[in-house]
């Protein structure tokens, strides 16, 4: 498990730095978009966006691991239709020329462009320093599978924008809400096991004005736990801070308000980043009341929580629970899809999700937003 660990922490740098070049390079970046239709559209978003680089990451993770191939699953397909409308199946090459060549066909030929994302698939990231020698869990590759969002957050990715805050605050919006999140999974009970996150914009350089990344994971397995980040001291006061998206329904809103209070209800952007923001104890909680997430999303970040204690469980399956101690049977599970459902949908949290470190915290939340929903 330690070196699936290195390994995996590789890969979502290199993730990280495709990102980085697919934003840099104002070329690449436009020819990079393609609006996502039929049933892999994302209901959430009025316009929702598939890029070639989610797909060349994820192809690339098949690369870099092909004993799990059959059980590596992400959000996108790696066909890709070009200017041309041409259907052209994305791999990753033996060599650079190879994928630059590949790549050219989707980039309608643009060949520049096709150089610069092949060098980035294909270069060795910066060696990532994580503590894992000690690491020692009796789980072999053949045991699991493997969820990839290559860019959690894409319209903010796509959007760009550059907020700036003090730090201890949650970025609302911004670059620094799209993550790389790759979340490994029990097969036969769909426990998360591990998860890597890595923040490609984490953070401006002074001199050039590129980006550096930050990178976090956990691993949670019978009685190893173990988290990159530590749980957060104790708050001031007491009381619960939440984190939720803006479009969130006001009965939960006014909810919550009653628990904690107007100024202890925080919003941001991407699933992904708010359980973040839950693991780095910017937040206590993350809600979500909708469908609108997906195993990609949680997989990782869920991994880290376990790790620190907590974890992420169903609302709906939680809110009909009479248990107040902490439930396996109302955590996320990620092996199983909904059979009933089509598409991207197939592997919904329908019943929404509440991300937590405490067990308490969740008690409370949940005692809250009973009757409500």
């Amino acid at each position: 498990m330690a070196d699936l660990l290195r390994l995996l922490l590789r890969v979502a740098e290199k993730a990280a730095n495709v990102a980085r070049v697919c934003r840099q390079e104002a070329q690449l970046f436009q020819l990079l978009v393609q609006e996502k239709t039929g049933d892999d559209k994302n209901k959430k978003f009025v316009q929702d966006f598939k890029t070639l680089a989610d797909v060349v990451i994820q192809e690339m993770i098949r690369h870099d691991f092909p004993e799990m191939a059959d059980f590596i699953h992400g959000e996108e397909s790696n066909k890709f239709e070009n200017g041309l409308g041409e259907s052209v199946t994305v791999t990753v090459c033996g060599t650079e020329q190879e994928t630059a060549t590949l790549l050219a066909t989707v980039l309608d030929g643009d060949h520049v462009a096709a150089s610069l994302l092949a060098r980035a698939i294909h270069q060795d990231p910066a060696t990532i320093v994580a503590n894992t020698d000690s690491l020692k869990v009796p789980l072999s590759p053949s045991e699991l599978g493997i969820w990839i969002d290559p860019i959690d957050a894409t319209s903010q990715y796509i959007e760009g924008r550059e907020e700036v805050l003090e730090e201890g605050h949650l970025f609302p919006s911004g670059l620094h809400c799209a993550l790389v999140l790759i979340g490994v999974f029990l097969r036969n009970t769909g426990e998360p096991v591990m998860g890597v996150i890595n923040q490609p914009f984490n953070h401006k350089i002074p001199e050039g004005g590129g980006w550096r990344g930050r990178h976090f994971w956990g691993v949670s397995y019978g009685n190893v736990n173990v988290c990159s980040e530590s749980l957060p001291a104790a708050g001031s006061g007491g009381r619960l801070s939440v984190v939720l998206s803006s479009s969130e329904k006001q009965v939960v809103k006014e909810a919550l308000t009653s628990l904690c209070g107007p100024d202890r209800l925080m919003y941001a952007s991407g699933a992904g980043y708010k359980i973040l923001c839950v693991i780095q104890g910017l937040a206590d909680v993350y809600v979500l009341s909708e469908g609108s997430t997906f195993k990609w999303d949680s997989c990782a970040p869920h991994a880290l929580l376990r790790a620190l204690g907590g974890g992420v469980v169903d609302l709906r399956k939680s809110l009909q629970s009479s248990s107040k101690a902490q439930d396996q049977q109302i955590e996320l599970t990620y092996h199983q899809p909904y059979t009933e459902c089509k598409g991207a949908n197939r592997w919904a949290n329908h019943g929404g999700l509440v991300a937590y470190r405490d067990c308490s915290q969740l008690c409370s939340v949940t005692g809250a937003l009973r009757g409500k929903l």
